[in-house]
């Protein structure tokens, strides 16, 4: 089926397509199931807060999981992540012996008896690490954004497709995908509770998060990835790192990603050099192959109003969601009134079922991926205030990759100044 053909397809069409082929796909029920029974063995890639969350999040789905190897490029960071796990005993503390630091340590953890690994990195590091878990044969939850860059996102979606053929079950971190309301407002809009989708609006907007000035013993490299948020090379801006959230709600309910962009964004509150490159606002106009267009919002601003929610919009009515909440209003009026558990636990459960052979087959890479291209292709609208087609996009040769991965200098990029910053 061509590029054409595909965009042809009507989205209700799209959607029970996709359910059926991951039904009847014999790559989706590759490799070996275990039963509930047996100890999954949990490996940690990136120790801070979210990975130690994910850990935590994947003992509780499964009471046979276990950590058995961990990895950070700072040694503060997983003694502090072992501590944290502690409270669950055995299955949450891995030998000291199996915990290793630096840029190479994932290695160590991939070259362990681990059947699942947690890829918790800043993204930057994201699609070298899920080539590396495939090439290992491991089953993989990893963290959202997959990539910074469409180097990157090349590099996942090629070991997506990997990890498919040998039977690999991977899960992403965008957790409404799991959680109860999302689901249920999703198969409300696909059964055509609000009709044909015509537009769609998303925000994620909010004041500003942590930030870790420069202490005079550490060196640029060491300061960039402690303040990670901050630097587009490791974080790929806000849009990215967290808006995608946002992004990818509006992907699942359309079928389809955008075909361009155009944006507009800048530094208006952060301006300090403890911010880094990154932006502290973007807005993006997306269109989509039927022509539906997308009105997409973020900001980081102390002292203004915040609104974290989607609004996708159809000839009939409208659904509003919100993590717990998911509202229809118009034709066939609906509300999300049922038990709402833990979206973040969920994902791992149901990764879980997927390697066990109890639940469908995941692959969730190149879907995840694409999400994560869309978010990139609004920052590099923004950042040089030019239109940029998926295309353009898909084919950029940008690559944030620094020099080395070495302690020492590492200078700060400018940041972008749309009209001049240059498309690539």
């Amino acid at each position: 089926m061509t590029t054409q053909e595909t965009f042809s397809v009507t989205r209700r069409d799209f959607v029970k397509a996709t359910g059926a082929a991951m039904a009847a796909s014999p790559a989706l029920m590759g490799a070996t199931s275990r039963t509930a029974a047996e100890t999954l063995n949990v490996g940690v890639i990136g120790c801070g807060g979210r990975g130690t969350g994910a850990a935590r999040d994947a003992l509780m789905a499964s009471e046979n999981a276990r950590i058995v190897a961990m990895a950070d490029v700072f040694p503060d960071r997983l003694e502090s992540s072992r501590g944290a796990l502690s409270g669950f005993g055995e299955r949450g503390t891995a030998a000291k012996r199996r915990c290793t630091s630096g840029f190479d340590a994932y290695r160590s953890v991939l070259d362990t008896d681990v059947d699942v690994v947690i890829l918790a990195t800043p993204p930057h590091f994201r699609p070298a690490q899920f080539e590396a878990a495939v090439r290992a044969g491991k089953h993989v939850f990893m963290e959202k954004p997959v990539a910074v860059d469409p180097a990157g996102i090349r590099r996942v979606i090629a070991a997506a497709e990997e990890a498919d053929r040998r039977g690999l079950s991977v899960v992403a971190g965008t957790q409404r995908r799991h959680e109860a309301s999302y689901l249920a407002a999703m198969g409300q809009v696909h059964d055509g509770a609000i009709g044909e989708i015509v537009a769609a609006r998303c925000y994620w907007n909010m004041g500003g998060l942590w930030s870790k000035k420069h202490r005079a013993e550490w060196t640029d490299m060491e300061w960039q990835l402690r303040n990670w948020l901050y630097f587009t090379w490791l974080s790929g801006d806000h849009i990215v790192e967290q808006h995608v959230h946002n992004l990818d709600v509006v992907a699942w309910a359309i079928g389809a990603h955008p075909v361009r962009a155009l944006g507009l964004g800048g530094r208006q509150a952060r301006t300090q050099p403890v911010y880094g490159n990154i932006f502290d606002h973007f807005a993006i106009e997306y269109e989509y192959p039927d022509g539906q267009f997308l009105m997409s919002m973020c900001r980081q601003q102390d002292g203004c109003p915040s609104r974290v929610e989607e609004v996708i919009l159809g000839d009939a009515g409208r659904l509003v969601t919100r993590p717990s909440h998911a509202v229809v209003t118009g034709a066939r009026p609906w509300r999300f009134e049922a038990d709402n558990p833990s979206p973040y636990v969920q994902e791992h459960r149901d990764l879980h079922a997927s390697i066990r052979g109890s639940g469908p087959r995941l692959n969730e890479g190149r879907q995840v991926a694409e999400s994560t291209l869309t978010a990139i292709m609004g920052r590099m609208s923004a950042y040089t205030g030019q239109e940029v087609t998926w295309e353009q996009a898909m084919n950029s040769t940008l690559d944030l990759t620094p020099p080395a991965y070495e302690f020492g200098p590492m200078p700060m990029p400018p940041v972008a100044v749309p009209g001049k910053t240059p498309l690539v």
